[in-house]
């Protein structure tokens, strides 16, 4: 067991989480009970998830994507008004972290997804001083672009979106979890031969084309299952606490 306080402090540290300017709040966004025993984790912070997280007798609910983004409608009515009352009801908090765990050198989404499919990691895409989410690396073993799109889709059980170059071998790779398609230049400018993301947009496949690099949507939620669960399961170590990583299948 351990008090909620002491727990985000601890997750806001190992995370870093004020070196991100982001989308949404990072850490405490919904404040439940203060001992914590019974901590649930999962990708996203929706009805099902929270229902799950009831039913099973949770203290504390941890997701990669939480509530209150920018540029949404800040009232607290309809859906986000449900998802807040069954959390206040059961004295549940929520506690979200979105950058900081893409980028985490160990918890991460990024290092996550490779160590899942694989990838020898050599380093991270940097430019300026902001914190960087383009990781890269290369293959084991040298594969065909389709063979690799058949290996992803076992691994991550989802077929990729896969934008081929016919004549070229994957070996080198640039990834980055989530919708990161809009680093696809990174990628680029990197010059690997392959990028993987979890969503494409109509322009993606364009710039994939006519840059000649291999282009994989492998899913949003395929590419951002493990971070969290890995976290999750690390807390759990470390303050000894009941930890269940619940997955809400998502087709995107």
């Amino acid at each position: 067991m351990v008090h909620l306080r002491e727990l985000i402090n601890y997750c806001d540290d190992i995370l870093e989480a004020d070196r991100f300017q982001d989308y949404c709040p990072n850490g405490l966004q919904v404040e439940g009970r203060e001992q914590i025993n019974k901590l649930v984790t999962g990708v996203t912070a929706s009805q099902a998830l929270i229902d799950a997280a009831i039913e099973i007798g949770a203290d504390a609910l941890l997701v990669h994507h939480g509530y209150f983004w920018k540029g949404e409608d800040a009232r607290v009515t309809g859906l986000k008004k449900q998802r807040i009352a069954s959390l206040l009801s059961k004295d549940i908090s929520l506690i979200a972290y979105h950058l900081p765990l893409d980028a985490h050198p160990v918890y991460g989404n990024n290092v996550q997804l490779a160590d899942q499919l694989g990838l020898i990691v050599d380093g991270v895409y940097q430019h300026g001083t902001e914190p960087s989410l383009v990781m890269h690396g290369r293959l084991e073993e040298p594969m065909s672009g389709k063979a690799f799109a058949t290996y992803m889709a076992e691994v991550l059980q989802r077929e990729p979106l896969h934008i081929d170059k016919m004549t070229q071998e994957v070996n080198t790779v640039a990834w980055c979890t989530g919708a990161a398609q809009g680093y696809i230049e990174q990628a680029v400018e990197l010059g690997v031969d392959a990028y993987i993301t979890g969503e494409a947009s109509e322009s993606t496949v364009h710039i994939a084309r006519e840059t000649g690099i291999h282009f994989y949507a492998a899913g949003h939620h395929a590419t951002e299952r493990y971070g969290v669960k890995a976290l999750g399961e690390h807390l759990a170590a470390n303050f000894d606490l009941d930890q269940q990583f619940i997955d809400i299948d998502n087709p995107v």
